[in-house]
């Protein structure tokens, strides 16, 4: 276990408790070329909007819809990927495990360590991800309640890590839909732990097109302003310079060229807030 506040990541003088911060990237390493330039792209526009910046992209998607989906490189590959995205570029990193024997190598690469919603409740893969000492962020099951999610920060806890978040993404709402209950962000707050708002995710349109899942991007500015109003401590969004030809979750994803003026927006509207409050 490390010595480092909870929520800080010293290699890059980040605290995600002090201010509005973005998860962002695409949502599977494509290739280490694609994964490279993204991180760059969004590297460069959070720091001209300042905004402080977490690279995500999985290096296996374990859970999509059909079995002729691309998964991504694997874990050997992905992480030697995102370990030289982590040097290169300078930012800290976040990617998905699946599986509790995952957690170790993962923790040696990542600076934050994600469980994805569907493994929510999954005891050992939390148990392993907390005990590497990383910040573990959760997303919540789409078959969850907000309240129980205290559960969840409890086992992390139990573990010996202080250093969990909880991730909204919406919930299951009939066949092939979500919903967002915004009242989930004070009710996880609540808990002392960072919540971020997924987006790009809570407008998915799960195994909607068949063989993948759809999605509603042009609602993706209108719930992320309605997030940062809301109070959120963090953003997740992924991310693509091509969302028509992602090779994962494209139908949900916001274009890259689209990015740095919703964040002039979040910032303008969370400089509201904290004004507000004095």
């Amino acid at each position: 276990m490390g010595l480092s506040p909870p929520y800080s990541i010293p290699d890059f003088n980040i605290d995600l408790k002090r201010d509005l911060f973005l998860i962002a990237g695409p949502c599977v390493i494509e290739s280490a070329e694609h994964a490279m330039f993204m991180a760059k792209e969004l590297r460069r526009i959070t720091l001209e909007r300042g905004i402080q910046f977490v690279f995500k992209a999985s290096f296996d998607k374990a859970n999509r819809t059909s079995i002729k989906s691309f998964r991504g490189p694997g874990m050997t590959e992905g992480l030697r990927i995102l370990s030289d995205v982590r040097k290169e570029v300078g930012v800290p990193i976040l990617s998905d495990v699946h599986d509790a024997s995952q957690a170790e190598a993962a923790g040696e690469v990542l600076d934050l360590l994600q469980i994805p919603a569907f493994l929510s409740r999954q005891t050992d893969l939390i148990f392993a991800a907390a005990r590497t000492g990383k910040i573990v962020n959760v997303k919540k099951g789409q078959f969850l309640s907000p309240w129980e999610m205290k559960n969840v920060v409890d086992k992390v806890r139990e573990a010996g890590n202080e250093r969990c978040m909880l991730t909204e993404r919406g919930a299951s709402f009939g066949y092939n839909n979500l919903v967002v209950d915004f009242r989930s962000f004070p009710i996880m707050q609540s808990f002392g732990v960072p919540v971020v708002f997924d987006v790009t995710h809570s407008l998915q349109l799960p195994g909607g097109q068949g063989q993948s899942s759809g999605g509603q991007p042009q609602f993706i500015p209108h719930f992320a302003r309605a997030g940062v109003a809301a109070g959120i401590d963090g953003l997740f969004m992924e991310v693509h310079d091509n969302p028509a030809k992602a090779l994962s979750d494209g139908p949900n994803a916001l274009d890259l060229s689209l990015l740095s003026n919703l964040l002039r927006d979040l910032v303008a509207i969370r400089k509201v807030l904290k004004n507000a409050a004095g």
